[in-house]
């Protein structure tokens, strides 16, 4: 599954407005970690769709959003859910400990 990347034009409409909980990918092209990350995000995607949208972040095409959220270190996984953090992922992880720290996150809201 292909996951939509988030840019200023369309983040009010796909983070701010919606109605599902979001999570996003900072991630930057240069950054190895992210890039073993993507296929992971990508795969677990389909697994929560209806429950969570997930949504990918360039944070140097979006240096201001990524401002906005104190992002430091990326890989970062962020989870919005009625316009607030909820939930914050730093690093690479495998598929199973990342399931598991999502599920961990949303079972709280």
């Amino acid at each position: 599954m292909v996951v939509k990347d988030l840019t200023v034009n369309n983040f009010e409409e796909e983070v701010v407005n919606s109605k599902t909980p979001v999570i996003i990918d900072f991630f930057a092209d240069w950054c190895g970690p992210c890039q073993m990350l993507k296929p992971v995000f990508e795969k677990l995607s389909g697994e929560y769709e209806g429950k969570l949208n997930f949504r990918r972040l360039n944070t140097e095409n979006e240096e201001m959003i990524a401002m906005q959220f104190g992002i430091q270190g990326i890989p970062a996984l962020v989870l919005v859910n009625d316009k607030k953090e909820v939930g914050r992922i730093v690093g690479f992880m495998g598929e199973e400990q990342l399931k598991s720290k999502i599920d961990s996150i949303l079972s709280k809201i």
